[in-house]
């Protein structure tokens, strides 16, 4: 069965919540206070529900529309708290939480009877078939579904300076097994630290982004460049604009999911013997 994509924003969503503790405020202008030749200072109101501000105004909000969700049958994930499961005659339908957006998973049925009761508890705009959520990019196929992230992959290029590079057909040059000559050994005894003006931290973090979501093929430069966070040198910061070369080349790439495919889970894997010289150990 294929499974549909919709995302519905809710309108003001941190006002439905309900303060479980008592919060006052200062008497806002436009409200007449009882004695207007007193300072308005000397009076406050007290909330009854939440509003954007308070730091308890986004746990209020999850905890209002969690107590709806379980009326109507949905069930909280454990290991997710922001995933909703409601198990249906015709399948599931799952509502997944970001603040106030909401993405319902599920056949045409299900979406429908969960919109009708989001929309008698809520003000809500339904924004249609789900295209961007969290940096990821849905194209809608007939084959299937694509998730890129071709956007933030240009919103990094040209972060550090790297969108106008030369794409480089791998996103790793290939190591050597002679511990002198690896372009990824650790920083050797004469070798400069990188100073603040390169930004090798906040690119490892960009890049991580990108291989835990949707480019798997950047995953073990990412990770091996990440290994000298604590003191990169010139050579590490080199490995990094390789990978931001790669990616230049193949921005568009992403994950395909076929419409109607077998679900069996299928891994590769391959084993390096020594492939670490610096370690004496193999990397899979």
């Amino acid at each position: 069965m294929f499974m549909e994509y919709v995302m519905i924003d809710v309108v003001t969503a941190y006002l439905y919540g309900s303060l479980d503790s008592d919060i006052y405020m200062k008497v806002p202008d436009g409200i007449d206070i009882p004695n207007q030749k007193v300072n308005r200072n000397m009076y406050c109101v007290k909330l009854q529900k939440s509003l954007y501000g308070l730091k308890q105004s986004g746990r209020m909000w999850y905890n209002r529309l969690s107590e709806f969700l379980s009326l109507k049958g949905y069930t909280k994930n454990d290991d997710c708290p922001c995933v909703f499961i409601k198990k249906s005659p015709t399948g599931f339908c799952i509502i997944s939480v970001y603040v106030d957006d909401l993405n319902i998973i599920g056949n045409t049925q299900d979406i429908n009877e969960a919109r009708h009761h989001l929309k008698t508890e809520f003000e809500m705009k339904d924004l249609g078939q789900t295209k961007f959520c969290l940096g990821l990019q849905l194209e809608h196929l007939p084959s299937g579904i694509l998730v890129h992230q071709s956007a933030y992959t240009q919103k990094i290029l040209e972060k550090f300076n790297m969108d106008k590079s030369y794409p480089s057909k791998t996103p790793m040059v290939v190591r050597s097994l002679d511990v002198e000559k690896d372009p990824f050994r650790p920083k050797e005894d004469g070798e400069d630290v990188l100073g603040p003006d390169f930004p090798y931290l906040s690119a490892i973090g960009a890049l991580m982004y990108l291989a835990n979501s949707t480019r798997p093929d950047i995953a073990f430069s990412v990770n091996l460049l990440a290994r000298y966070s604590a003191a990169p040198t010139k050579r590490h910061w080199t490995g990094v604009k390789n990978v931001f070369r790669y990616l230049n080349g193949t921005r568009d790439l992403g994950l395909f999911f076929k419409k109607n495919q077998d679900s069996t889970l299928i891994g590769y894997t391959d084993a390096g013997y020594l492939s670490d010289p610096h370690n004496a150990r193999s990397q899979t």
